[in-house]
């Protein structure tokens, strides 16, 4: 009778430890998944950029501005007009801060249109387009 009660204590002792063990287990793989989501909004979206041609300059934007081809700005549909955003040239890390001041046709793919200047800092002008990411910038408030 002694042996059976040992037993039985043996084995609710295993199953608690088992019972601990997994409790322990599901949060740390729910943090993992939220860091993940994390990362990628930090690494911004993939797509494509281009700049304006010649034909476009002193042309009203959306905003009502002249489009000037010297100033950092950028024709967007994934963001409000006013949105500062980062794009990084994938090719070679080169990487610039516009404006989105105007509204271009929609893509399938993530699209942004610079302006010439943008294009010529992330040193894709002359070539047309250009693999990118873009990443909207957060302004903190005073």
């Amino acid at each position: 009778f002694t042996c059976q009660i040992l037993l039985a204590n043996q084995a609710l002792s295993v199953q608690a430890e088992e019972a601990t063990s997994k409790k322990s287990e599901v949060p740390q793989a729910t943090d993992q998944k939220i860091e993940r989501k994390d990362d990628t909004k930090a690494k911004g979206v993939p797509g494509i950029a281009s700049y304006y041609a010649n034909r476009f300059k002193g042309r009203k934007t959306t905003c009502g501005a002249p489009y000037d081809p010297k100033k950092l700005t950028a024709a967007s549909t994934m963001f409000p007009l006013g949105t500062k955003v980062k794009v990084i040239n994938k090719s070679n890390n080169k990487e610039v801060i516009v404006s989105v001041n105007d509204r271009c046709r929609k893509r399938k793919c993530p699209f942004i249109d610079l302006s010439q200047a943008a294009a010529e800092e992330l040193g894709f002008f002359g070539r047309g387009t250009a693999k990118v990411v873009i990443m909207p910038i957060k302004e903190e408030k005073e």
